[in-house]
């Protein structure tokens, strides 16, 4: 019998009755993470047949339209300006409106169904920049492939009109708990995160927010980051889940690499919390084997970032990607009507 796909039952139990919750306690949540590793992968796996018996991935592909000079200081980014002297990573004007839509093309050839557009910035501008992000959001939906960006805070008259654009998810991360966060960025607070979350919540606009491990933080801290997003009425509609690749010449270049179980493990409790997110498999994932990435799948990732790079790191082949999928019994999502 295939793990990934389900049959109608009669009757559910335990916590499958509960209805989707947004009252989590941090203890609650820690007990989860710390739960034995097959009776947590049962739970979430109960869940996400629950929610998810269509056995679908989302493909999301991710491109840097506009790299490196960022203002801020987040400690794991090699695109921040603060360390650019150590990583060497040269500022790249945002790109051309048909270039990109040249690659989106290409993603979509090559089967992915979201475009992300990822611009290092602080805070979004009114002006010709913004512009051609929102020609860019337009010619992607046109493609009929789902758009989404990150481009740092944005107003709420900046979130109507990449709404009126036709937007389909705003990508903004929390990152870590906030009792954790101050460790990690200090030129930007917690606060100013969850404005611009709101801000596109206003406006119609699918939320994608999520965070990343293996930073130094404890697991109390994965509870809270993990909490902070359950909370959210509704919850994200997709939650990226990134471990981190430590990059040379950032503040965390000498952290340890996630072990695999932890990413399933903090995989597994997105799952139970937020049953009907995406959970995507993002940052950290070209260091996992075939086996420890079906593991997250059957913990309920159903989404991945797909295609040879992220914004500035390397991803799995898309190739590899599609025969994993078609292994494990899953399917494609289709992509959305325009």
């Amino acid at each position: 019998m295939n793990p990934f796909k389900t049959q109608p039952r009669e009757a559910e139990t335990g916590r499958e009755r509960r209805a989707t919750r947004h009252d989590w306690q941090t203890f609650e949540i820690v007990d989860l993470l710390e739960a034995p590793l097959f009776d947590l992968i049962d739970e979430a796996r109960a869940v996400h047949r629950r929610y998810h018996a269509d056995g679908q991935v989302q493909l999301a592909s991710l491109l840097s339209i506009k790299t490196g000079a960022c203002p801020e200081d987040c400690k794991y980014c090699p695109q921040s300006a603060h360390y650019a002297k150590k990583t060497g990573l040269e500022r790249e004007s945002l790109l051309d409106v048909e270039d990109v839509l040249s690659k989106a093309r290409i993603a979509k050839e090559a089967g992915a169904t979201r475009f992300c557009m990822g611009a290092a910035w602080r805070q979004v501008k009114d002006g010709p920049e913004f512009e051609k992000v929102l020609d860019m959001v337009r010619g992607v939906r046109d493609l009929e492939m789902e758009a989404c960006v990150t481009l740092g805070m944005v107003t709420k008259d900046q979130a109507g009109r990449l709404a009126e654009a036709g937007l389909t998810a705003y990508n903004h991360n929390l990152d870590t708990s906030p009792e954790f966060y101050s460790e990690i960025i200090t030129t930007r607070t917690y606060e100013d995160r969850l404005e611009t979350i709101a801000n596109v919540r206003s406006a119609g606009v699918q939320v994608c927010c999520g965070g990343i491990i293996g930073m130094g933080e404890s697991i109390e801290d994965r509870a809270r980051l993990l909490q902070e997003l359950a909370t959210f009425d509704p919850h994200p509609e997709s939650v990226p889940i990134n471990a981190l690749v430590p990059v040379a010449g950032t503040p965390l270049e000498s952290q340890a690499k996630v072990e695999p179980l932890e990413l399933v493990r903090m995989v597994a409790v997105a799952r139970i919390l937020m049953p009907t997110s995406f959970v995507r498999l993002s940052a950290g994932r070209s260091a996992l084997t075939r086996e420890a990435q079906i593991l997250c799948f059957l913990a309920g990732a159903n989404s991945i970032f797909y295609g040879d790079k992220l914004l500035t790191t390397e991803n799995n082949d898309a190739a590899d990607d599609r025969a994993l999928i078609e292994e494990a019994g899953l399917r494609i999502k289709p992509a959305c009507a325009s």
